[in-house]
């Protein structure tokens, strides 16, 4: 199917997301128009920013409810736009049954609405690397789209934690599977990795997770995260960068999904390190990471971190096709530390 035109009618779903925010932003800099779909357009206190892009005061960005969980809410919303970035989450990933349900109305809607041509379906690297035997990690350690976890493995499921990762690849083949049998619009997944950047709206100091863990960093408390797992980053504006991308590709086909990180790594310790060496004049008080997790899991640190430091993680194809030139960690960092201090009022803690 074709691209978006440039300055076509895009729909955003969760535009009141750390994500779906900048998505926002990025579409309205390069002159698109703008439906964010949100929950309640009058809760300022999660809107409020989206109405103070200048997008808004001239009627380029419009705002939507739009409840997930309701069959039907996109259907007046979808109907003109030519291009939907699906960013929302649902609000139960343990329930397959459930989360195809949801992927089934938004689907319905695409397909009533006679006018979108592609829709850009936001997964995450857990589709690709939550494995429920981390030692597969081992077995295949070159982290790319074409890399899927085991399916087969006995301790992958819900009720171990993976119904996240589970649940996103139902929503990418549900969509992918739709648009071949629709024939009119293409579905495009983009599994974003750890975003880390500037938040937009105070609220979202408490999303993410990983700003939200960072906000910690600055206040005096943060956990080991992942079961030792590096962060895998991404800046946040780079991350929307990639999904405004993906809708404009000229190189993309239905069912194909693209990575965005920057493939740069930190441990967490070296995140909250990293504070004082970017930002010496905060003259922050560094406190040191907790470790919650059980015993048998510290057993196994080094052999853990080991197996991630043994991963190649790879971002050549997401470059390809939307040209993406992506920031270091270390920008991104800076950037999400100043604005949790400035937009989310985060009083961090100091030396005296």
């Amino acid at each position: 199917m074709a691209p978006i035109p440039k300055g076509g009618t895009v729909a955003v779903t969760g535009a009141t997301g750390f994500i779906g925010g900048w998505v926002v932003r990025r579409l309205l800099d390069k002159g698109y128009r703008v439906r964010a779909c949100v929950r309640d357009k009058d809760n300022t206190v999660k809107s409020g920013f989206l109405q103070a892009m200048p997008g808004y005061a001239s009627g380029r960005l419009t705002l939507h409810n739009a409840d997930l969980d309701e069959e039907g809410c996109f259907d007046d919303i979808f109907a003109g736009a030519q291009g939907v970035a699906h960013l929302s989450h649902v609000s139960d990933y343990d329930d397959a049954d459930y989360v195809r349900r949801v992927c089934d109305h938004i689907i319905a809607s695409v397909n009533k609405s006679n006018s979108v041509n592609r829709v850009v379906v936001t997964s995450s690297i857990a589709a690709i690397i939550s494995e429920g035997d981390i030692n597969e990690l081992v077995r295949r350690p070159v982290l790319y789209e074409d890399r899927y976890p085991d399916e087969d493995s006995p301790k992958r499921t819900a009720a171990r934690g993976h119904g996240y990762a589970i649940g996103k690849v139902i929503a990418q083949n549900a969509f992918a599977d739709a648009a071949a049998e629709h024939g009119g619009w293409d579905a495009i997944t983009c599994c974003p990795a750890d975003n880390v950047g500037p938040i937009q709206s105070k609220h979202q100091k408490d999303m993410g997770p990983w700003q939200h863990i960072i906000e910690g960093m600055l206040v005096g408390a943060y956990p080991q995260t992942g079961a030792y797992r590096p962060w895998m980053t991404v800046d946040v504006r780079d991350d929307a960068d990639c999904h405004v991308g993906l809708l404009e590709s000229v190189q993309v086909r239905n069912g194909e999904r693209y990575i965005a990180w920057s493939t740069d790594t930190r441990n967490v310790e070296d995140v909250c390190a990293s504070i004082n060496r970017l930002l010496p004049e905060l003259k922050h008080d560094a406190p040191l990471v907790t470790d919650n997790f059980p015993d048998r899991v510290k057993a196994r640190e080094a052999e853990l971190r080991a197996i991630w430091a043994g991963c190649e993680l790879r971002n050549e194809r997401i470059k390809a096709v939307t040209g993406i030139r992506f920031r270091s960690l270390d920008e991104s960092i800076r950037d999400c530390v100043e604005s949790l201090i400035t937009v989310g009022e985060v009083q961090a803690r100091q030396r005296y």
